[in-house]
């Protein structure tokens, strides 16, 4: 039976936006060379009918891990046009690490870097995947070249709100992964929202320095920029001095605190540089007050620090028009209702610690083939557990003080304890270990280990361990220091107290 498409979803969304600004630049890059909405959309149908040549079709996963291009944009935006879910993975991720992925996504169609193909084919063919493409850094490689002899023209595949469009994994306190199943409807509601909320128009270019492997630069920066009809400033990672250069041209940038840090070291980011910006927007890691003060300090600009997670794109908001507060997440955005509750279920006083639970629009359909985790994070009446703890005031202001589920976000990445733990204590010669994070100045958080020794292996050392464990992690992963204990700070109950931890190591990665 054929799904009509709706507004609430996003490929009819883009569909609109690319026939309403069809001549506008979508993409310029940084020799100024541009692409108009129209070029983008012909170039999406193309590697819409090159999906279609591999195999896939609606309801299929497409596995993506390469670096972010134009092409790979283009990969994006033909997947929902396909009707199929687009899997985004971090290049950075292990072989390791994607042989489980591939394992649980079950993929119709991989797609990576040629450097990757002797490590990661002999995977695919473990794991069944339907076909595995090329495509590098610049955008080549055998998709590129089937999609160059296709169609400009492609018809989107109707599909409904509630149908998916990405699964997006997310690290788990078990240390396995979980697809978190993003619809339609969570995308096209969240990014119209941001569009209003935040103001954006065709007039405004923003600066792209985000991945696009994750939600901050995929479906908030790149979502909210189309919907708008915006031109994207498309920069293949962040520095600190060419995005200096580039800022007389754009209105609006966001990014991690990590690109805040970084301007505010370089002397040539100043009030006149930053100029022609109306909005700096923060998010996927805290960012702390004295980086928030020192770059109103410099530019007269206050950073619009904002909240979201995987599971539910963006939940929160500092005011576009209103008092920007630091250390502050600002308020739920309309259609979202947020509350702050206990481990039961029920709601807390204003001022009161407890976890930041949602429901709306923007949350996700629940964990890819784990109904079991998914009943466990939502209560009965529809709100999704965070597990982020964080306090309300009386005008609803939400300001995140923890995490309950003991995630660190380090330079925008989410980094789960267990997973590193697990590594660390397969290694000959420890003990056990807990891994915590500590604030570190440009990540945010830094990822820190701390672990006891196996009787007579007294002579391992920091470098050692980290050298064992190089390979077997992802690098954002990778603990910045690892320090060797007697013991472990422990409870009544024997359960290790990681908040001594991180309260005896706070100042490691910032002393």
């Amino acid at each position: 039976m054929t799904t009509e498409a709706t507004p609430d979803v996003l490929s009819a969304e883009l569909d609109t936006a690319f026939a309403a600004f069809a001549d506008r630049p979508a993409l310029i890059d940084e020799t100024g060379a541009s692409m108009t909405y129209a070029q983008l959309n012909a170039m999406a149908n193309r590697y819409a009918h090159a999906l279609a040549a591999s195999g896939v079709g609606p309801g299929d996963r497409v596995m993506v891990q390469v670096a972010k291009s134009v092409s790979n944009l283009a990969l994006y935006i033909a997947t929902l046009k396909a009707g199929a879910v687009y899997n985004p993975l971090n290049t950075a991720y292990t072989p390791a690490e994607l042989d489980y992925f591939m394992g649980d996504a079950e993929p119709s169609l991989l797609v990576i870097d040629p450097k990757a193909a002797d490590a990661l084919m002999p995977l695919a063919r473990q794991n069944a995947v339907g076909a595995v493409r090329m495509l590098d850094a610049n955008g080549d490689g055998d998709l590129a070249d089937l999609a160059a002899d296709q169609s400009d023209a492609f018809e989107t595949v109707p599909r409904a709100a509630s149908d998916l469009a990405a699964l997006l994994y997310t690290s788990g306190t078990t240390g396995r992964s979980k697809g978190a199943m993003i619809t339609h409807e969570n995308l096209a509601s969240n990014a119209r929202t941001l569009v209003e909320l935040w103001r954006f128009t065709a007039d405004d270019r923003l600066l792209h320095a985000l991945p696009i492997f994750h939600v901050h630069g995929l479906f908030v920066a790149s979502n909210v920029s189309l919907l708008a009809g915006a031109s994207m400033i498309w920069l293949p990672r962040f520095d600190a001095e060419q995005v200096v250069d580039l800022m007389p041209q754009a209105t609006a940038m966001m990014g991690v605190p990590t690109f805040y840090t970084r301007l505010l070291a370089t002397d040539r980011f100043t009030k006149d540089a930053a100029a022609s910006m109306r909005l700096f927007v923060s998010g996927s890691a805290p960012l702390l007050a004295e980086t928030h003060d020192a770059f109103a300090d410099r530019t007269g600009h206050r950073i619009l620090e904002r909240y979201g997670m995987t599971e539910a794109g963006m939940i929160t908001s500092n005011p576009y028009k209103g008092e920007r507060r630091a250390g502050t997440v600002g308020y739920a955005l309309d259609c979202v209702s947020v509350r702050i509750a206990d481990e039961g279920g029920t709601e807390q006083g204003v001022g009161d610690v407890g976890v930041l639970e949602v429901k709306g629009p923007n949350v996700f359909a629940g964990y890819w083939r784990n109904p079991e985790k998914t009943a466990e994070d939502f209560r009965e009446d529809g709100y999704f557990i965070s597990g982020d703890l964080a306090t309300a005031e009386e005008d609803g202001r939400i300001t995140i003080v923890g995490r309950a589920k003991d995630l660190i976000i380090s330079g925008g990445y989410n980094v789960y304890p267990k997973e590193i733990e697990t590594e660390l204590n397969d290694l000959a010669g420890i003990s056990e270990s807990a891994v915590i994070g500590v604030p570190h100045a440009d990540f945010g958080e830094g990822v820190v280990a701390v672990v006891t020794l196996a009787p007579g292996e007294a002579t391992l050392s920091e470098e050692a361990i980290l050298s064992r464990l190089q390979g077997r992690l992802a690098k954002f992963k990778l603990p910045k220091r690892i320090l060797i204990a007697d013991e472990l700070p422990r409870n009544a109950m024997g359960k290790v107290q990681k908040n001594v931890l991180r309260d005896a190591h706070a100042a490691l990665l910032t002393s």
